[in-house]
């Protein structure tokens, strides 16, 4: 059988001339003089002759890799993201570029680390001309569109542009906090509806359709709301394995829990007893099953607009929450719970199906090489690595690792650090401090509660991981201070 793989390269050269249609560059949808009637039958007609998979990345906002009922969590509700992973490949090593909003999406659209990309805090912009998932397909024929939350650096757009080679179509007018999931995800849910259902059949190129949702984002201000209702807690969920923090973690993540201005949800813990942080927990898995909700919406639309067939659906996140580990809640850490994210790929019919890749490591950095694989479209050059061989099947190569980068405050740019994740063990190294590594074995420890970084029985893997990340910083041009290997 012929693989996506094998055939993307065959495909490239010779769809440039399969989509007869207006200007790449055009985001305008409709042609005047036609009615809607006509577009859709010449659409059609044009699009037949083009083979290329339309693409929707569907992903939220602040959702752990382990938020999922078929991760195995019995304390979340997410039908609908399960539907999906069962009609495609979900990835269980798979993590973002930051775990922070702004600088996680910049990667995830351009596959370069954010120390490239300019975004390394919150309302800060990418550096102007950086190729894109959006301009890279739209050269290549496709029109590219953008619904709901952007933040790069606005939140969310209020008025119709065309930024960064997408189309963006802005909140309707009169919605006040932009800033909320609940007032946002099913509005930007009903705008994919209206592509999906409508726009998306008058046009006569394929298409790329992105829908940021918010929530569960919006555990951020729940989290420094007083205890509200703790009268069911037997309902709840309780504290997980690793919830106690390790009082010899590195100095710049006790700074972190110290700092009440830039991500300073930690702060409001301090004093948090047990029922306290069941309740936040709770919280949070109802915020994720609400967010499943208007995931499910969308894909509602997908399957009512006739895209089933020939669109590839990519879920994720842009990072993860703290949900209690290490008594950490939101993110602005490298533990696994605030820098592991979702990632499932469906496309029935050509790539396999309630299938699960535990061997591969996977990075947000990786979603515009794999996107320009399965599209037949050539990369703009990229930092990530091309998936479609691990959606199929092949065994991980020698480059089976990711990075995270942590920039932790802008008013204190000298916190921050670096995370590398193998196949088997993940290494963090942090400034500033005299204790600045931690190393885990997470298949014996997947909670990370026994940093080997110490144990001369590891300091072999020690070695190795600095020195991954030596090469990746030569690579990449990566200015933060590493520890060099010995």
């Amino acid at each position: 059988m012929t693989t996506l793989a094998t055939s993307a390269t065959a495909l490239s050269g010779s769809l440039a001339s399969a989509a007869s249609s207006p200007s790449s560059d055009d985001p305008d949808i409709t042609v005047p003089g036609k009615n809607d009637d006509e577009l859709r039958s010449k659409a059609k007609e044009v699009r037949a002759r083009d083979p290329r998979p339309n693409v929707l990345l569907l992903f939220t906002d602040q959702q752990t890799i382990s938020a999922l009922s078929c991760a195995g969590n019995r304390w979340v509700n997410t039908p609908n993201i399960d539907a999906l992973a069962k009609r495609g490949v979900r990835f269980t090593k798979s993590y973002c570029a930051s775990p922070i909003c702004g600088p996680s999406r910049a990667s995830m659209i351009t596959g370069l680390p954010p120390h490239q990309t300019g975004v390394r805090f919150n309302e800060e912009s990418m550096k102007p001309g950086l190729p894109t998932i959006g301009t890279t397909l739209r050269e290549a024929g496709y029109y590219t569109a953008w619904t709901g939350k952007w933040h790069l650096p606005e939140s969310f757009l209020r008025k119709p542009t065309d930024t960064a080679g997408f189309h963006h179509r802005p909140l309707p007018e009169g919605v006040r906090f932009a800033s909320h999931g609940d007032q946002t995800d099913f509005l930007t849910a009903m705008d994919a509806e209206f592509f999906l259902r409508w726009e998306a059949a008058k046009q006569a190129k394929p298409w790329f359709l992105g829908v940021s949702l918010h929530n569960p984002h919006d555990i951020c201000y729940h989290a420094m709301e007083k205890g509200k209702d703790q009268k069911n807690l037997d309902l709840y969920p309780p504290l997980p394995p690793n919830f106690h923090a390790d009082p010899d973690e590195p100095e710049a993540l006790q700074m972190r829990r110290d700092n009440g201005k830039y991500g300073s949800e930690l702060a409001y813990t301090k004093n948090w007893d047990e029922a306290r942080w069941r309740e936040y927990l709770q919280t949070y898995c109802h915020l994720v099953s609400q967010v499943d909700r208007a995931v499910g919406e969308v894909l509602r639309y997908l399957n009512q607009g006739g895209w089933d067939d020939d669109t590839l659906v990519i879920f994720t996140s842009d990072h993860g929450e703290g949900v209690a580990a290490h008594q950490w809640v939101t993110k602005l850490s490298l533990y696994e719970e605030s820098a592991a994210v979702p990632l499932i790929f469906s496309y029935p019919g050509h790539i396999p199906e309630d299938a699960v890749n535990s061997t591969t490591v996977a990075s947000g950095l990786d979603l515009l090489p794999t996107i320009c694989a399965f599209t037949g479209v050539t990369p703009p050059p990229n930092a990530g690595k091309n998936l479609l061989p691990a959606i199929e099947g092949a065994k991980p190569d020698d480059e089976n690792f990711a990075i995270c980068e942590l920039d932790a405050d802008p008013q204190r740019p000298e916190i921050a650090g670096r995370m590398v994740r193998s196949s088997r063990f993940k290494y963090c190294v942090y400034t500033p401090g005299t204790r600045r590594e931690q190393l885990f074995d997470m298949d014996s420890d997947p909670g990370e509660t026994k940093n080997l970084a110490a144990d001369p029985d590891f300091s072999t893997q020690l070695q190795t991981h600095r020195k991954m990340l030596q090469e990746w910083a030569k690579k990449t041009s990566d200015p933060f201070p590493l520890i060099p290997a010995s």
